[in-house]
């Protein structure tokens, strides 16, 4: 017998489901976090707020939730995010007026931006610690604090900083990204020991340093995943 197609559509209400990303980079010395600038169209929840980038799952072009985070990474930065991780899910009756919502949120990381694209009226590069303390749309102050810590927990034991930097980058540069997420100095000798033992790096020949002297540069040699060291920098550099 021929099902009906009427009786077969789902009988209760569907929430909407979006997906937020909180895209990282470091510039100018600083872990920074972007933000965009809800609409300010008639009817649009938190009108002029800022808030984490994001937006609705399209069913006809978003194959899985990973799908529409890296869409929505694109269509913000311009750029396929070296690294993006599922951070964990938001839902309940009230988080948005249109009706009952639950987002996905993911965390990104990108290489510094171009100068150029470090602000506009309708996104901006903030200073993660600094965005946290914002009072963003939604629950997105909640989400990010939550990336923040993620993040900061992470790094203690994974190569994560290697992919806030474009490649080649000397090892000076990467331990300048870990002290800058990590907010602390870490010890030269023991730092470099640690990346090179870890073996996620490949030689990519000479690069001029920061102070302009020729110094090794490094690539990742595999951008699936982080490295993950044997030991937290906290119990011992």
């Amino acid at each position: 017998m021929k099902k009906d197609p009427d009786r077969a559509k789902l009988a209760f209400e569907r929430p909407l489901v979006s997906v937020d990303v909180a895209i990282f980079s470091v510039l100018e010395g600083e872990l920074r976090v972007l933000l965009a600038r809800r609409p300010e169209g008639e009817g649009e929840p938190h009108p002029g707020r800022w808030s984490l980038p994001g937006g609705f799952v399209d069913v006809h072009r978003d194959a899985s939730l990973q799908a529409c985070a890296l869409r929505k990474l694109k269509e913000k930065t311009g750029v396929a995010s070296p690294y993006l991780e599922q951070l964990g899910s938001w839902g309940d009756a009230k988080r948005d007026p249109r009706g009952w919502s639950s987002t996905h949120a993911y965390f990104a990381l990108i290489p510094a931006p171009a100068p150029a694209e470090a602000g506009t009226a309708v996104a901006e590069w903030v200073q993660a610690d600094e965005a946290v303390r914002r009072r963003l749309a939604f629950d997105h102050g909640e989400i990010l604090a939550a990336a923040v810590e993620r993040l900061r927990g992470k790094v203690e034991y994974t190569s994560l900083p290697a992919f806030l930097l474009p490649e080649p980058f000397t090892l000076p540069e990467l331990q300048h990204a870990y002290e800058i997420v990590l907010a602390r100095p870490l010890d030269k000798s023991a730092f470099r020991k640690r990346m090179l033992d870890a073996g996620f790096l490949e030689d990519a020949g000479p690069v001029s340093g920061a102070s302009g002297r020729t110094a090794m540069g490094y690539r990742v040699r595999e951008r699936a995943r982080p490295a993950v060291f044997p030991r937290t920098f906290r119990s011992g550099e």
